[in-house]
């Protein structure tokens, strides 16, 4: 039989700052080689591989071989979700460089989050979408009536049929065969405000770097092409001054 979970094994792995640091740096969904990783961590690389070990032992980070090479990532969305909760509660580091903070104003204007956007782009899609109807929110009755949570406090979407259409018309079609949810609810840590995970967010986020709408810069930011300036206002009515 087995007991309750063991959320305090779980926050140990996470609670150290360079396994903390691997975990946020790997949060935008790409594969990540152990030099890159001992680069953002801090550390020497000889120190750095105890605590990848340590990771992937505990589920948390999965290795991939390609040569002599090794590259690691987040085990799964549901580890992303994980790190990306303890990002809203946790205090801001002190930027102490020209360059942090640059790189901290560009992760919040634009990033990756695992497979999905996050960001003050990632959040005016959100908003995009439900304005044109293409996705719902609806509180979840079991939260509603919840005196302590308060009613309309969470949320689940779902695309409407008329939002399956026009996803189908712009080239977004879901992968039918995924078990994970259409839409998923993820508030985001530097906005307090929602942008949308699930298939929905991965198969956006795909379809926007096919068009050249978006690059993957480095360390999760993303950053808008010409091409997607326009093609996001025509689009979705997206304001592309937001970003600046």
């Amino acid at each position: 039989m087995e007991g309750d979970a063991d959320i305090a094994a779980v926050a140990a792995l996470m609670g150290e700052p360079s396994r903390a640091a691997v975990l946020m740096a790997l949060i935008g969904g790409r594969a990540l080689a152990a030099s890159t990783l001992a680069v953002e961590a801090g550390v020497a690389p000889s120190t750095l591989s105890s605590h990848l070990a340590r990771l992937v032992d505990g589920g948390l980070i999965s290795v991939e071989p390609s040569g002599r090479h090794r590259y690691f990532r987040l085990a799964n969305p549901e580890v992303a979700q994980a790190v990306e909760a303890l990002a809203r509660v946790a205090p801001s580091r002190q930027v102490r460089s020209l360059r942090q903070a640059t790189h901290a104003s560009a992760i919040r204007r634009a990033r990756s989050c695992y497979d999905h956007l996050a960001g003050r782009l990632g959040v005016a899609i959100c908003d995009a979408l439900l304005c044109k109807e293409i996705v719902k929110a609806q509180a979840k009755p079991e939260m509603a009536a919840d005196p302590v949570v308060g009613a309309g406090r969470f949320y689940q979407y779902f695309i409407t049929e008329y939002g399956k259409e026009w996803l189908k018309d712009f080239g977004v079609e879901l992968d039918q065969t995924s078990r994970r949810p259409s839409v998923l609810y993820c508030l985001d840590w530097s906005e307090q405000r929602p942008h949308l995970g699930g298939r929905l967010g991965e198969s956006l986020l795909r379809r926007f770097i096919a068009l050249g709408w978006i690059l993957q810069a480095e360390r999760r930011v993303i950053r808008l092409t010409k091409d997607g300036r326009s093609g996001l206002s025509q689009e979705f009515g997206v304001d592309p001054t937001i970003l600046e």
